[in-house]
């Protein structure tokens, strides 16, 4: 009896433990962050904009444009490398039609990527080493890049950002392709 109370001690204190270990570790006092899934941006107090990457981008800089069927453009901000071996795409998605854009056609077709209604189907293209970067993913098979973009509204833009392997530090300029719309030819710049 007694190696059964001294077991159910130890079971209480370890659950103890691990519930203060999880309110030590809480979610940092009910902050509002921006949620990079659904593509939300956060303004900064002189008019900038901060992407679900992180990056603020000046959103009057246009560095590509990018047309689409159904009067959706695609406005590229930044195409910045990082020390890490990425690089990180910003750009506003605009519907400038005059009917709500429900569906996606910017998805990737592998399987194993598990984000819909997302420009995960983007691709950096190096033609000088005729190399084709393809959008990073989280362990769950998640793009690293804007969701949840159905249900635009005429003149509505929107935040996005996408996650490349960086190219060599000799490639300067890549295609910047996204299904459906007309390529474009990016400068790399190092962040």
């Amino acid at each position: 009896m007694k190696l059964w109370q001294a077991r159910r001690a130890r079971l209480g204190a370890g659950a103890m433990l691990l519930s203060l270990m999880l309110v030590a570790c809480g979610g940092g006092g009910g902050e509002d962050k921006p949620d990079a899934q659904n593509g939300d941006k956060g303004s900064t107090s002189d008019g900038a904009t901060r992407t679900p990457a992180g990056p603020e981008v000046d959103s009057s800089k246009v560095i590509a444009e990018l047309k689409g069927s159904n009067d959706m453009v695609l406005k590229l901000h930044s195409a910045v490398r990082d020390e890490g071996g990425f690089v990180t795409v910003t750009g506003t998605l605009t519907n400038n039609g005059e009917r709500t854009f429900n569906y996606n056609l910017w998805s990737s077709a592998e399987t194993s990527v598990r984000s819909k209604s997302s420009i995960s189907g983007a691709t950096l293209v190096d033609t000088a080493n005729k190399k084709r970067y393809m959008i990073l993913r989280d362990t769950d098979g998640e793009c690293l890049c804007t969701t949840g973009l159905t249900g635009i509204k005429p003149n509505e833009g929107r935040a996005v950002h996408a996650q490349f392997p960086a190219p060599p530090k000799d490639v300067k300029e890549v295609q910047f392709q996204l299904p459906t719309m007309t390529p474009a030819t990016i400068e790399l710049t190092d962040g």
